[in-house]
């Protein structure tokens, strides 16, 4: 079991954003967008590059096919924000309040994301690879169809997760603090658990089995 690689960043100094609003096909390089409301705003296909976005409200933001690198995301929040189809490579989240997050068909590699919540997480079809969760909260994410490749969960609350059809490779699910898996148990070939975790799966692998367990 290999661990996932985390991104190394060293951001340079940064120009403060102009206010203005984002762009289709923008070019942001070394920017920082400090307690922006980006809210409703339309920078699909944009390029971020060594930016950080801090504070930021992201309510409804378009960002789809967006190439997000070298960055950091810290305390942004926001309902409805689609990232599908988007780019994400070394960067981190950090201690984000989202819900409802469109990341189908993205592209993560060497991300972390640590602290926070995220309700409703899509990741349907995704790509992840040295991919960490640290200390988060994850309520009903959908991983149904993703890809995971060195994909660790440590110390975070797993609930209600979905991984339907996924496809598993060095995945490590022995740090989760809470494990709730609510469907596709039967495609965690290629993760690792505890021996507690397989006990309180017990009752998921039973179900799928069609196992009925009974007092004797």
């Amino acid at each position: 079991m290999r661990a996932p690689r985390r991104p190394v960043l060293s951001l340079p100094a940064l120009r403060a954003h102009d206010g203005r609003e984002l762009a289709r096909e923008g070019d942001y390089d070394g920017v920082e967008f400090a307690d922006a409301d980006l809210g409703g705003q339309d920078g699909r296909g944009s390029r971020f590059l060594d930016c950080a976005l801090r504070r930021c409200a992201l309510d409804e933001t378009v960002l789809s096919r967006a190439r997000i690198l070298d960055s950091v995301l810290e305390e942004i929040r926001g309902v409805g924000t689609d990232l599908s189809g988007a780019t994400l490579r070394d960067v981190e989240v950090l201690h984000a309040r989202l819900g409802g997050t469109q990341l189908h068909g993205a592209a993560l590699e060497r991300v972390v994301v640590r602290g926070g919540k995220i309700d409703y997480l899509n990741l349907r079809d995704a790509t992840l690879k040295d991919v960490v969760f640290e200390d988060c909260v994850l309520v009903e994410p959908d991983f149904g169809g993703a890809r995971l490749e060195r994909v660790a969960f440590v110390g975070c609350a797993l609930r209600r997760a979905d991984f339907s059809g996924a496809r598993m490779a060095e995945v490590d699910l022995r740090a989760v603090a809470e494990l709730d898996i609510a469907r596709g148990v039967d495609r965690l070939a290629g993760a690792v658990i505890s021996p507690t975790q397989l006990f309180d799966l017990a009752p998921v692998l039973a179900a799928w089995l069609g196992v009925r367990v009974v007092g004797a």
